[in-house]
């Protein structure tokens, strides 16, 4: 997974964002079609329970990896290890500091969101199995609606690395203005088909549940269009850490998240209830997209460095 992800950042980060596509669209698709016939043992395969559906996964990461270096080299990419190249795999130390210095902090941001969200669901669990099963059922349509945010930071961090590099520090801003345009119209649309279609969307997930249903639609009226300045901070982080700025981004994330959201739920949970909880999303949203925003103006990030001295790069053919 490792060297999957590794291949198609490299891509992204050329300015190649279909190749990848395609291959994790080819991915999906093999896990897809095995699950059943390793799950179930149709046919010649073999029945192997719960642990088929891991090994179908196995199966599509690596035949798609493979398949992806394989299309590398017959386009003869630039980005292949060609022949004579080979001391380009020699441990570089200004390089490996900086992936160390600058990675560490990323990785630390999905810890930071995962542990709140772990202390989130031990607030829910309280208030019983139908609030619980409503929150779940939010969770999992909030992944969708956040989609666009990660897409266009994604995106926008790949391209405004690209011009940093080429020092067109206008190009840089403009690529952040139009980045949260897209990411507000994209994720407000999304904001309201979900809204207008919340019963039915719930119903997918908790059944004939009715009061579930009704649980799920309050959380969801309170906190999805929070999801809007999620991805306003999202896509300025983004550009943020193209720069190498790594470190505000995860402190901002670490005031929203444990400075503001939880206290603020574990203050208001004994006059509110769990409409506490529900309404700590806003609150930290807001106080998120303050902070990013007022460091984005300072301009400071863009006097941050991912590599202090590289050297030149050669001329590279585009990307068909």
């Amino acid at each position: 997974m490792y060297l999957y992800t590794f291949a198609m950042m490299a891509l992204r980060g050329a300015g190649d964002a279909k190749t990848p596509f395609k291959f994790l669209l080819l991915s999906a698709v093999i896990d897809i079609a095995l699950n059943p016939l390793l799950i179930l043992g149709i046919g010649p395969f073999p029945e192997l329970g719960i642990a088929g559906s891991a090994f179908a996964t196995l199966i599509a990461q690596w035949t798609s990896l493979l398949a992806l270096v394989l299309f590398l080299y017959r386009k003869k990419h630039f980005l292949r290890l060609a022949s004579g190249e080979a001391h380009y795999l020699r441990f570089d130390p200004t390089i490996l500091r900086a992936l160390l210095v600058k990675g560490v902090p990323m990785g630390l941001q999905v810890v930071v969101v995962s542990s709140s969200m772990i202390t989130m669901i031990s607030l829910v669990n309280p208030f019983g199995s139908r609030t619980a099963a409503a929150y779940g059922a939010c969770l999992q349509l909030w992944n969708y609606i956040q989609m666009p945010a990660f897409a266009v930071g994604g995106a926008v961090s790949a391209m405004a690395a690209q011009n940093v590099g080429a020092r067109l520090w206008d190009r840089v801003g403009r690529i952040a203005k139009i980045g949260v345009l897209y990411n507000v119209l994209l994720t407000s649309t999304l904001v309201l088909l979900v809204t207008l279609a919340s019963h039915f969307a719930f119903g997918l997930f908790l059944g004939d549940s009715v009061d579930a249903i009704a649980i799920a639609e309050h959380i969801h009226h309170l906190v999805s269009w929070s999801f809007v300045l999620f991805g306003v901070s999202f896509v300025l982080s983004s550009v943020m850490r193209a720069t190498g700025a790594v470190m505000p981004p995860l402190i901002i994330l670490v005031v929203a998240l444990w400075g503001v959201r939880l206290p603020f739920a574990y203050a208001l949970l004994p006059s509110l209830g769990a409409d506490a909880i529900w309404l700590s999303f806003p609150v930290g949203s807001v106080v998120s997209v303050v902070l990013c925003l007022a460091y984005y103006r300072s301009g400071r990030w863009r006097k941050a460095r991912l590599i202090d001295s590289i050297p030149p790069i050669e001329s590279v053919p585009p990307v068909d």
